[in-house]
This record gives C-alpha cells, structure tokens and sequence, in this order.
C-alpha cells in the first residue's frame, strides 16, 4: 500500500459496542509506517474500534476502509482475506495448548492457504527468528512464560507479512521488564519492517515512554491527542500502581 494511502480509514463513523453505540462520529486515519495507541479508561470504546477494524462488529453510521475493503457492505466470506492483511495480537495470548509453537503457526499458515512445505518452513523460522524465539520451535506454550507466549503471538502475527498489527493489551498480563520487553519488539517491528502498529492499552507508562501518536477514547469520543502531556492524569491507569496492588 502506498505510503499517502490510509492503511485504516473512519469518517464519522459510530461504532457499536453490543447493542449501544460506544463512539460517535469517529475520524481516524493511519497510515503505513504509523506506530497509534489508543487509549482511556474500561469502557469508553477503545477495544469496540479494534473489533470493528477487524469485521467483528458492524459500523453503525459513517465510512470505515481497512486494508483496501470498506466496512460498510463488508460480505462474510470478503472477511477472511480482509484479516490475512493483518496480524492481531490479543492480551491472553490465545495460543492452541495442546499444540506445540511450531503448530501453532503451522495451523494458520495452512488455514490462509500456504502449501509448499518448504515455504511454511522457511516462514515460520523467519517470524521465530524476529521475535527471538528461534530455540522455542518445538516447546508445547505451557512451557513457556508469559512473555515467551506473546512473543509467540506476535511471531503468529507476521505470518502473512501484515499491513498492520492489532493489539489490545498486548502488555496486559506482563510483569513491567517483560512488558518492556515486548514494546521494544514492536517498536522494533514497526521500524525496520514500516509495519503500521495500533495498540490499546490503558498504560501510561507504555505510551509516554514509547512515542507514537495517541487517540483518546472519552466521553462517546475518540480524537487524537497531539502530546501525552495534555492527557487528562484520570484516563489510565499507572503502570506501578497497578502492579504494586497486584503484588
């Protein structure tokens, strides 16, 4: 896709979150190469985009394109090759576990339609290599730590060379190091690849140390923020605070 292209496109769009509409009159645009988080408090709509962005959810109002296919309209059976366009990662992993990480990927690469042997070969040990996983190939995900199983997630995520990775809360159930960890992996991604990367999440911490541009979900309103600084203090919830309580 071309780099003056929105990889990600809503005009006034209203989208649905179960039977109500959670944001009103959305604008957005990304492009490739763009590193977005979006973010605010449980329930103001930020994982509602996401599940629209990636036919989930239906637009209620307005334009939305996603990968080069429009929203509105979208048929059932356009949707799965909408969704090889991109990689999603998602906060509880949800990798297969009784399968092994090799046939974790295995079982993707063949269900969007790889045949060659070789070729699936060579991929998975690809997207392995780039997430540091190389050695991990024929570890069952039990066996693994919560950061090892992300990085999983995100090796499954590039299978199919993505326009753009998705991911909610991809630091969600990390301890602070290994969240680190994982940012430095897609900040990574999204620098030598110029894969565009959206993420939700509700930690400050994450977004001000890792800079990209910031969309701020309040108030049945999603709009862009141009500095972390002018970020209402209340929208999110502090990385250390949350942890400590945890502990």
């Amino acid at each position: 896709m071309e780099a003056n292209t929105p990889i990600i496109s809503f005009r006034d769009a209203d989208i649905a979150g179960g039977d109500s509409t959670v944001i009103y009159n959305l604008n957005m645009d990304i492009y490739p190469g763009d590193f977005v988080y979006i973010v605010g408090k449980v329930g103001t709509g930020k994982t509602s985009i996401i599940r629209t962005i990636i036919a989930e959810s239906r637009l209620r109002k307005g334009s939305g394109t996603v990968c080069g296919y429009r929203l509105a309209g979208l048929k059932e059976k356009e949707i799965p090759y909408l969704r090889r366009k991109m990689g999603v990662v998602f906060q509880d992993f949800q990798l297969l576990m009784d399968r092994s990480v090799e046939d974790n990927l295995l079982f993707v690469l063949k269900a969007t339609g790889w045949k060659s042997e070789e070729s699936i070969s060579k991929r998975i040990q690809d997207v392995l290599n780039a997430v540091g996983m190389d050695r991990k190939a024929h570890k069952m995900p039990y066996q693994l730590s919560g950061g090892e199983q992300q990085r999983i997630a995100i090796a499954r995520a590039l299978l199919n060379d993505p326009e753009v990775i998705i991911a909610d809360e991809p630091t969600g159930n990390l301890d602070n190091e290994t969240a680190d960890g994982i940012m430095k992996l897609l900040t990574g991604i999204n620098r030598e690849k110029g894969t565009a990367i959206v993420i939700v999440t509700h930690n400050r911490q994450i977004f001000e140390k890792y800079q990209g541009r910031v969309m701020v979900c309040r108030d049945e309103t999603c709009t862009e923020q141009k500095t972390a600084d002018i970020i209402d203090l209340e929208l999110t919830i502090r990385w250390k605070e949350r942890k400590d309580s945890d502990a």
